[in-house]
């Protein structure tokens, strides 16, 4: 996996799933099974633990990718395969009033990343995994550098979030300092940069626009790092914000990239803006979002309305 350059998270989640297949067939040799056997796991997760459709697709890519890039065999069509079902799902979103008391209800970095989620579009681990050099002030532009598929994109920086981000990074920046001053100040750097430039890692620009509190030594290295802040600090501070605001919506930190794109549709902008804003492969998976607009399914007005002067 690592020769493909998976991301550690898809090493990770396909681990997973061939520990699960094997575990399924009691501990016998995935080398001895057949499509048969595939078949009969997919088949169970899909009638017994009832998973989506995503899920199984994952556990299937898992299971191909061990019989045919390890094991070297190649596996017929599986034609009794039951697909889990896909259900249509309209996303949720917030109301700019209900962004708007989520965000008071939140400080510190959390609030701040919650507002670079829906002023820019980010997802959480885009927003986690920001650089300082990703960020520019003078184009109002944040740079998305492998994002899902592996994809760099530009998006917006708010004009309203600018001098706050900039107090913040001034505090980022004092604190590298004094880890270098303790013999600290490394980041983990992608690929192989860490070997090119072997002193990149302790320079500005690649640290962490968001770092964690805390130090960590890499094995390898020994070098002193610091980590970024982990994405479950902003999603509990969401969900208490949630919760404290009385919304009675199940808002997610996901749930301000959904806001972000419909209230850009409201405004009036083109939808293959917002396609490349939000870095979406297929424009297909973008329209789903002028279904949720505030003027109603379609876009179109209730009879209601009419009757009753709505």
């Amino acid at each position: 996996m690592r020769l493909r350059h998976f991301s550690p998270r898809t090493e990770e989640a396909y681990l997973g799933w061939m520990r699960r297949y094997h575990e399924f067939h009691g501990r016998r040799d995935p080398a001895g099974l057949g499509p048969e056997h595939v078949t009969a796991f997919l088949n169970a997760l899909a009638t017994r633990r009832h998973v989506s459709a995503s899920t199984q697709n994952q556990a299937l890519a898992a299971l191909l990718f061990l019989y045919r890039d390890v094991l070297g065999i190649q596996l017929p069509w599986l034609d009794d395969l039951v697909h889990a079902k896909s259900p249509a799902r309209l996303p949720v979103v917030l109301t700019r009033d209900e962004v708007r008391a989520v965000l008071a209800r939140m400080e510190g970095e959390p609030r701040l990343m919650a507002t670079l989620l829906y002023g820019c579009g980010l997802r959480l681990l885009e927003c986690c995994h920001l650089r300082v050099k990703d960020v520019d002030f003078g184009r109002n532009q944040i740079t998305v550098r492998r994002g899902k598929g592996d994809k760099d994109r530009a998006t917006m920086l708010p004009v309203s979030v600018k001098l706050e981000l900039a107090a913040h990074l001034e505090r980022v920046r004092a604190q590298h300092e004094r880890d270098l001053a303790n013999g600290a100040g490394w980041v983990e750097l992608p690929g192989a940069l860490g070997k090119k430039l072997p002193s990149a890692g302790r320079e500005w620009p690649w640290q962490w626009v968001f770092p964690a509190t805390r130090h960590y030594v890499e094995r390898e290295t020994g070098e002193k790092r610091r980590h970024h802040l982990h994405g479950t600090v902003v999603q509990q501070a969401v969900r208490r914000a949630v919760l404290a605001s009385g919304i009675p919506k199940r808002a997610t930190c996901h749930t301000f990239r959904h806001s972000f794109a419909t209230h850009l549709l409201e405004a009036g902008s083109d939808i293959r803006t917002v396609q490349q804003l939000l870095g979406h492969k297929d424009l297909a998976t973008t329209r789903i979002y002028t279904h949720v607009l505030n003027r109603g399914p379609a876009g179109v007005q209730s009879p209601a309305d009419r009757l009753l002067g709505g």
